[in-house]
């Protein structure tokens, strides 16, 4: 009986923004750190939750995880779709951190 896998995107959670921070603060604070890994889809919980960002599915599958460099290239596309839906103000659930 095979495995099947799945390449996941996610972000890890980011810091609070206020008002009165400064513009230094507040960029520093607005970065995304993504990650990515490959996982069974027997430990996938699902969820009503999505984000509808399309990737380039030739930069994100399983093959491309296992050489570190093409990794690191794959995360960089990943923050900089991130950081542009951060910075627009859609989805903001999904950049705060979860609350059981």
């Amino acid at each position: 009986f095979p495995c099947t896998w799945e390449a996941v995107v996610s972000t890890q959670s980011t810091w609070e923004v206020t008002k009165k921070m400064s513009k230094k603060k507040i960029q520093k604070r607005s970065k995304v750190k993504p990650f990515l890994k490959v996982i069974n889809y027997n430990h996938v919980m699902p969820t009503r939750y999505s984000v509808d960002i399309s990737f380039d599915k030739t930069n994100l599958n399983k093959e491309l995880m296992k050489d570190p460099m093409k990794k690191k290239k794959a995360r960089n596309m990943v923050r900089t779709k991130f950081e542009e839906r951060y910075k627009s103000g859609k989805n903001r659930w999904f950049f705060q951190k979860l609350k059981f």
